[in-house]
């Protein structure tokens, strides 16, 4: 549902019909009752709100739900179009958290690993790109962390090399079995038909929403060769892009179709 709300919702205007919401979830294999749970839980989490329009309902994005999902679209889309070139310097972001704090910690590990930084350890959060460092204090004192907190930037010396920072902090392994796994999953479908076409693009994105958590877009130099990320993107980039007019007409015509 975020992934529907993301792709269509937000550009969209930002509100559609219960109908239509639970139509494109059928698309991929939701059931009407489990489509209106998810809406009810978000509206919960306060990412949307429902409003009477008759014996319908129509369900608005909130200021939260928006700036979430504007924030989310901004990284996904962003995400593996980083420079090529590193300057061999790291970001440290140090913030040990006491445990009457433990909400805090967990959104500190989350937006932090939404923005692309790994962790050494619980307390101690570490990305390549030291241009993030603007980022990582906006989270720090969004969360009121900021005097906890100590941010650096520098190079490693001779007994942790970059490379064994890199592996401590990340699984390469498993990052590139699962680039290896999404080319598998969408290089050789091709879908036919405007709902396919939707279907096929909620997938997608959906299946690519998950990377910019787990991949630091480790600069060319650190990776190796053949790494399936590189292939996964670029699969990635011309898949939406041919399935997106479609996919957007389609949407707009459960839309009409569920009450204009």
């Amino acid at each position: 549902m975020v992934t529907v709300l993301g792709e269509f919702v937000l550009p969209g205007g930002g509100a559609a019909w219960t109908g239509t919401l639970v139509d494109a979830l059928a698309t991929v294999g939701y059931q009407d009752r489990n489509a209106r749970q998810v809406l009810t839980r978000l509206r919960d989490d306060g990412r949307i709100d429902s409003r009477r329009q008759g014996r319908r309902t129509r369900w608005h994005l909130t200021e939260e739900g928006r700036a979430l999902l504007e924030a989310g679209a901004e990284r996904i889309y962003r995400f593996g179009r980083r420079a090529e070139r590193w300057d061999g310097r790291w970001l440290l972001v140090q913030c040990p958290v006491p445990e009457v704090m433990r909400r805090e910690r967990r959104l500190l590990q989350t937006r932090l690993s939404f923005e692309g930084f790994g962790f050494l350890s619980p307390t101690v959060a570490i990305s390549p790109y030291c241009e993030l460092e603007e980022t990582a204090n906006r989270v720090l004192t969004e969360l009121g962390l900021a005097e906890l907190a100590v941010v650096m930037a520098g190079r490693t010396g001779s007994l942790s090399p970059d490379r064994t920072i890199l592996e401590r902090a990340w699984d390469l392994d498993e990052l590139d079995d699962a680039y290896r796994d999404f080319v598998e999953r969408f290089e050789a479908v091709e879908p036919v038909g405007a709902e396919d076409r939707f279907a096929e693009l909620v997938r997608l994105v959906h299946a690519w929403r998950r990377f910019p958590f787990r991949d630091p877009e480790v600069p060319t130099e650190l990776l190796p060769a053949d790494w399936a990320g590189h292939r996964a993107h670029d699969l990635f980039e011309d898949r939406r892009a041919r399935l997106a007019p479609e996919a957007a007409t389609f949407f707009k015509e459960l839309e009409a179709a569920n009450g204009g």
